[in-house]
């Protein structure tokens, strides 16, 4: 049972909360052995209010953020990544920390903050998949 919010009932402010709350969820039953560093990227992103605004979605497990809520992403700003040896990668690509290594989740969060284009829009909600050759 998903209990997310119908975006055709919510807010997109409810949708953007109940995705927030399913990532923190899913993050707190991992048990992997990242399983910790991921919670604690998940949770300093979730305290930051301008990452906290956005839809937050994983690709390949690192933390992404969108200003449509899905299925069809509109991703912004770089990549989050809790890494395997304990510190946390900022990027432009999925598996690529160009941005930079970090020892905390809260310095890799400042840092995608930086980097988030300074003319984001609202969140809006996203448009259904249509099936193909749907008009």
């Amino acid at each position: 049972m998903n209990d997310s919010p119908n975006p055709a009932d919510a807010t997109v402010d409810q949708v953007v909360e109940s995705q927030w709350q399913f990532k923190r969820a899913e993050a707190a039953a991992m048990e992997y052995s990242w399983a910790d560093s991921y919670r604690q990227l998940i949770e300093a992103a979730y305290t930051e209010p301008v990452l906290r605004a956005l839809y937050p979605f994983t690709s390949h497990w690192g933390l992404r953020f969108s200003t449509t809520t899905g299925p069809l992403m509109a991703a912004v700003g770089p990549v989050v990544s809790a890494n395997g040896d304990g510190d946390f990668g900022v990027g432009t690509g999925i598996l690529a920390p160009d941005l930079g290594r970090f020892t905390t989740a809260a310095e890799a969060v400042a840092c995608a903050v930086r980097e988030l284009p300074s003319d984001i829009g609202p969140v809006i909600l996203g448009s259904a998949l249509r099936p193909m050759g749907a008009g």
